[in-house]
């Protein structure tokens, strides 16, 4: 495994890999390694033959008020992981090489992320937009692989690449999950064991709505209403939002008849948890 931090050497092993022939995958992160991510860099290795990883906690999709600098970082645990599961290159650049002294461009997905978190985090999809464009041209990849747990994130990179004919395969990789239900996160590690407790509530409020349209309930209202319920039930819990609406566009819907993605965040203490489910009423979810 070799580790590149300047994007120049990073750009030129690219092309010649690209050049031998070989295909490259490829798997954005901001670190601190999960079971989440080495899914998606054990997808990756099954999809080409050449594995890319970078990591980089990108400043610019951070608000003032985020935990930029609190952000859990591990880089040689994460190295470690990365190489167990056969990862070819880690590309770690430092923010200077990322965005150096005069640089001013950025990208807009304009109509994805005026929904969800988009609501709360103004700034945000636009620092991923841009990041990931730019790891893009550096990393030059066959195919990039994203968690579904970060829906909306895969949402804006799948309009950006369509929308900018970016010859890249999108990948979204289910959601990995700890034994209890837990969506995995980097962020988990802020919880203490009591609010660890209540972040379940995301999960069962999930398999509630679940349960609730297979019995036939069709009004959103009805189902965001009783998934509320259950999760201020519990303690340390306050809504960001609830919304059911169209997974592809992220709209609203009135009544769901076909398929809708049930979309949560919930700060659970200050730790800001996200988690979803898309389903399917003809497929009984």
């Amino acid at each position: 495994m070799y580790l590149i931090e300047k994007t120049a050497q990073m750009q030129e092993t690219s092309r010649q890999i690209r050049s031998s022939g070989k295909t490259i995958a490829f798997v954005p992160t901001m670190g601190f390694l999960h079971d989440g991510h080495l899914e998606l860099l054990r997808e990756g290795k099954r999809r080409a033959d050449v594995l890319i990883l970078s990591i980089f906690v990108n400043p610019t999709q951070f608000g003032p008020t985020e935990d930029f600098g609190q952000y859990p970082r591990d880089m040689d645990g994460d190295l470690k992981k990365a190489e167990d599961v056969g990862t070819d290159y880690v590309f770690t650049p430092p923010v200077g090489e990322m965005y150096p002294y005069g640089f001013q461009t950025k990208i807009t997905v304009e109509r994805v992320p005026e929904h969800l978190c988009g609501l709360s985090r103004p700034v945000h999809f636009e620092g991923v937009a841009t990041v990931v464009a730019k790891l893009f041209n550096i990393t030059k990849p066959h195919v990039a692989l994203f968690g579904q747990k970060d829906f909306q994130q895969l949402s804006v990179i799948r309009r950006m690449v369509t929308d900018l004919n970016m010859d890249i395969e999108i990948v979204g990789v289910p959601t990995v999950r700890e034994p209890d239900g837990l969506a995995m996160s980097s962020r988990n590690k802020y919880l203490d064991p009591d609010e660890r407790r209540s972040a379940l509530c995301l999960k069962k409020s999930i398999d509630l709505a679940i349960a609730m349209i297979k019995d036939g309930e069709r009004d959103p209202e009805k189902i965001k209403s009783a998934v509320r319920d259950l999760i201020l039930s519990y303690p340390f819990t306050d809504i960001d939002y609830i919304n059911i609406c169209d997974p592809l566009t992220l709209d609203d819907i009135r009544t769901i008849n076909e398929k809708a993605l049930l979309a949560l965040a919930v700060r659970v203490g200050k730790t800001r948890l996200i988690d979803n489910r898309q389903m399917d009423v003809k497929a009984s979810v």
